[in-house]
C-alpha cells in the first residue's frame, strides 16, 4: 500500500517537472489550445456542465487534465485549488466531498451534481500533451434559484386616515431565492419609488444555512381617506438561468378609520308607500369606518322615545297607524381628536283603511215590493272608491245600494269593498243581509212526480219566510218532517202512499205566515207499464214476420232458376265461352225470336221515363225492354 502512495508521487512530480519544462519551452507558442465559455448558468439543486473543449495536434494525444476552482482565502487573494485530475484516463479527487459530486467526462468536461449556491465561483481547466506543450481557460460558474412566492403579512387593525405619522401598511416575504431577489410595491398597479414623500420602505435580507436568500421588505405611509379604495401588492424580481423573471403577490386593501361626515335615515323597501301590516325596516347610515354608534328615537310631541336597534337598523313586523310619526337617528362617532355628533330625521305616514259601516244594522228587513237604500261609510288615510257586489259580481258603484220593488230574488248578502288608489290589493269590506218580508214563498225542486199506486213517495216542499210559517199538506193520510235551512229557509218532507183518488188531484202544500197564505200544487201521475204476457205476444209476432219474409225470399229464388232452366233446355239461351249475351234492340224481322219484358210499374211512375228531348214515350215504349236472342 505504502509503496503505490510512493509511486504517484513519484508520478505527480514527475508530470510537474514536465509541465514546467514544455512551458518554459512551449509558452505561447503552444500548439495545444483549450476553448471554454466565458459563462455557464446552472440551477441550485440541478447538474452543472462545464465544458473544456481542446485543439490538439495530429498523432498526440492528451496526457493529463487538471480542473481548479479559484478561492478566496483570509487575506482576500485569489487562489487556485485543485479539484480533480485525470492522468492517462485515470481521474483523481482531491477529497472525498469532490469525489461525490465532481465528475470529469470522456469530452474532458467537468460535471457538479446538486449544484449549491456555494458553488458560484471561477473554474480553470487545464490541458496538457507533453511535447506541444500545456494550455487551460476558464468559465464563470453563476448559479440561480427562483424564490418562493412572495406573502403579504399585516396586523388586523385599522389604519387612521390622516395621521402625520407614517404607519405599517404591510410587510412582503420571500422565501429561499438566489441570487438575492429585490422587493418593489405597488399602489393600484402604480410603482412605490423611493423618491416619495409619502412613502417608506424598509428592507432586509436573511442568509439561510442553505445558502439561500430570503427577504423581508416593510411598507410605511401616511393614509389618507381616499386609500381605502386603494389596492396595493409587491412584487419580487429576481434572475433564473440569466433570465429576468419577477412573481406577484395576493392584491389586498388595508382598512381604513375616518370619521363620518354624513348620515342618512331612510324607509325599506324604498319607493313605495307604506299601509297598515307591512313589515318595513327603518336603517340609519352614517359614511364613517369603523361604524358609529347609533341612537333611533320615536318623536312622540315632545317625548322621545328611544327604539332598539342593531347597527342603526329597526325593523316594525305588521306596521299599524299608530306607528306614524317622527323618527330620528343620532351618530356618535370618535374621532382621533374629538367625538363628532350627526342626526337625521324622517316621517313615516302609515295608510289604512277602516272597515265599513252601514246605515241600516244586518240583517235589513224590507217588505216585498217596497225600496230599499243602504249607505256604506267608509274612512282612510286617503280618498277611497267603494262599490258594492253580490256572490263575487259588481252590481253598484258608490256609497249607495239601492233596491226598487224587491222581490225574493233581492234577499240575499251583498258585500261593500272599499279600496285606496294607488294600492295594489288593499282594500276592506263588510256583508250586510237584506231580508223580504212577505207572505211565505213556496216552490219545489219537482212539480210532476212519476209514482205507481200503492208505493211510498216523498214530497219536498221549501218554504222562505221571514215571519214564523206554518206548513201544511192538503193529503191528511201521511207523515211531514220539517228542517230548517238557514234564518228564513223553511223545509218539509212529507212521505205518502199512493192511492187512486191521489193521482186524480194531486198534492198540495201550502204555508201561511202573518202575511198571508201561499201554496204549491204538486201532479201526481202514474207510470204506463207493458204487461209481461203482451211483450211475449209482441215478441212471437215479431219472429213470425221475420220467418215469412225468409219463405218468400226462397220462393223467388227458386221460380227465377225455374225460368232459366226451362229457357236453357229449349236452346233460347246460348252463353258464349267468354260469358258474354249481346243485348240488342233489334228491328221488326219476320223470321226473329223475341221475348217482350213489360214493366211492372205504375202508370205515374212510367210516367218519369221521358226521351232525351223531355217528351213522355209511347205506351208501349215506356215499360218495355227487348232481348236479342239471335245467334
Amino acid at each position: 500500500m505504502g509503496r503505490s502512495r510512493l509511486e504517484g508521487f513519484a508520478r505527480s512530480c514527475l508530470l510537474l517537472v514536465l509541465a514546467s519544462y514544455c512551458s518554459s519551452r512551449g509558452g505561447a507558442d503552444s500548439s495545444v489550445k483549450v476553448l471554454m465559455s466565458d459563462v455557464v448558468e446552472a440551477e441550485i439543486g440541478e447538474m452543472a456542465v462545464i465544458k473544456c473543449q481542446t485543439s490538439i495536434p495530429e498523432n498526440h494525444s492528451y496526457t493529463y487534465v487538471f480542473w481548479y476552482s479559484m478561492e478566496k482565502h483570509l487575506n482576500d487573494k485569489m487562489e487556485r485549488k485543485k479539484i480533480v485530475e485525470m492522468i492517462n484516463g485515470n481521474e483523481v479527487h482531491n477529497d472525498s466531498e469532490a469525489k461525490s459530486r465532481f465528475l470529469v467526462a470522456s469530452n474532458f468536461s467537468l460535471l457538479i451534481r446538486k449544484v449549491t449556491p456555494q458553488d458560484a465561483k471561477m473554474y480553470i481547466c487545464k490541458v496538457g500533451l507533453g511535447g506541444p506543450g500545456v494550455a487551460e481557460n476558464r468559465t464563470e460558474l453563476r448559479v440561480s434559484k427562483a424564490p418562493e412566492m412572495p406573502e403579504i403579512q399585516k396586523e388586523n387593525r385599522g389604519l387612521t386616515a390622516g395621521d402625520p405619522k407614517m404607519q405599517e401598511i404591510a410587510k412582503c416575504v420571500s422565501h429561499n431565492g438566489y441570487p438575492t431577489p429585490t422587493i418593489t410595491w405597488y399602489k393600484d398597479n402604480d410603482p412605490l419609488g423611493p423618491d416619495r414623500n409619502d412613502t417608506e420602505v424598509h428592507f432586509a435580507v436573511t442568509r439561510e444555512s442553505s445558502g439561500l436568500m430570503t427577504v423581508h421588505s416593510t411598507l410605511m405611509a401616511r393614509v389618507t381617506k381616499e386609500d381605502r379604495e386603494s389596492t396595493f401588492h409587491c412584487q419580487v424580481n429576481y434572475v433564473l438561468m440569466g433570465i429576468n423573471k419577477t412573481a406577484e403577490s395576493d392584491h389586498f386593501r388595508v382598512d381604513v378609520y375616518y370619521p363620518s361626515e354624513n348620515v342618512t335615515f331612510e324607509i325599506e323597501p324604498p319607493g313605495q308607500e307604506v299601509k297598515e301590516g307591512d313589515n318595513i325596516t327603518l336603517r340609519c347610515k352614517a359614511d364613517g369606518n369603523p361604524e358609529p354608534l347609533y341612537t333611533l328615537y320615536s318623536v312622540k310631541g315632545e317625548k322621545e322615545e328611544e327604539l332598539p336597534n342593531i347597527s342603526g337598523v329597526y325593523v316594525f313586523t305588521s306596521i299599524k297607524r299608530e306607528d306614524s310619526g317622527v323618527y330620528q337617528c343620532k351618530v356618535l362617532d370618535f374621532e382621533v381628536t374629538a367625538a363628532i355628533e350627526l342626526s337625521a330625521e324622517l316621517n313615516l305616514l302609515v295608510n289604512y283603511i277602516d272597515v265599513p259601516t252601514f246605515s241600516s244594522p244586518s240583517p235589513v228587513n224590507v217588505d216585498i215590493g217596497k225600496d230599499l237604500k243602504i249607505t256604506c261609510k267608509a274612512k282612510g288615510s286617503k280618498p277611497l272608491e267603494v262599490h258594492w257586489e253580490k256572490k263575487g259580481t259588481r252590481i253598484a258603484n258608490g256609497t249607495q245600494l239601492i233596491l226598487n220593488a224587491v222581490n225574493y230574488e233581492s234577499l240575499g248578502k251583498y258585500t261593500c269593498i272599499t279600496t285606496m288608489p294607488g294600492f295594489s290589493n288593499y282594500f276592506k269590506s263588510k256583508q250586510v243581509l237584506v231580508t223580504v218580508i212577505g207572505k211565505p214563498h213556496v216552490f219545489a225542486q219537482k212539480q210532476t212526480m212519476y209514482v205507481q199506486v200503492g208505493e211510498q213517495v216523498n214530497f219536498t216542499c221549501e218554504v222562505y219566510s221571514v215571519s214564523p210559517v206554518n206548513i201544511t199538506w192538503s193529503e191528511p193520510n201521511g207523515t211531514a218532517h220539517k228542517a230548517k235551512h238557514g234564518h228564513q229557509h223553511h223545509i218539509s218532507v212529507f212521505m205518502v202512499k199512493i192511492t187512486d183518488s191521489l193521482l186524480e188531484s194531486g198534492l198540495n202544500c201550502s204555508a201561511k205566515n202573518s202575511k198571508g197564505e201561499s201554496w204549491y200544487h204538486f201532479r201526481v201521475k202514474q207510470v204506463v207499464t207493458t204487461p209481461p204476457s203482451s211483450r211475449a205476444e209482441s215478441k212471437k209476432e215479431s219472429k213470425g214476420v221475420i220467418i215469412v219474409a225468409v219463405i218468400i225470399c226462397i220462393l223467388l229464388i227458386a221460380v227465377l232458376g225455374a225460368v232459366l232452366y226451362f229457357l236453357h233446355k229449349k236452346g233460347r239461351l246460348h252463353c258464349s265461352r267468354s260469358g258474354k249475351q249481346e243485348i240488342t234492340r233489334p228491328e221488326a224481322h219476320k223470321n226473329e225470336i223475341v221475348v217482350e219484358v213489360k214493366s211492372d210499374k205504375l202508370p205515374e211512375e212510367a210516367g218519369l221515363l221521358q226521351g232525351a228531348n223531355g217528351e213522355k214515350r209511347s205506351p208501349g215504349d215506356q215499360g218495355e225492354k227487348y232481348i236479342d236472342l239471335r245467334n
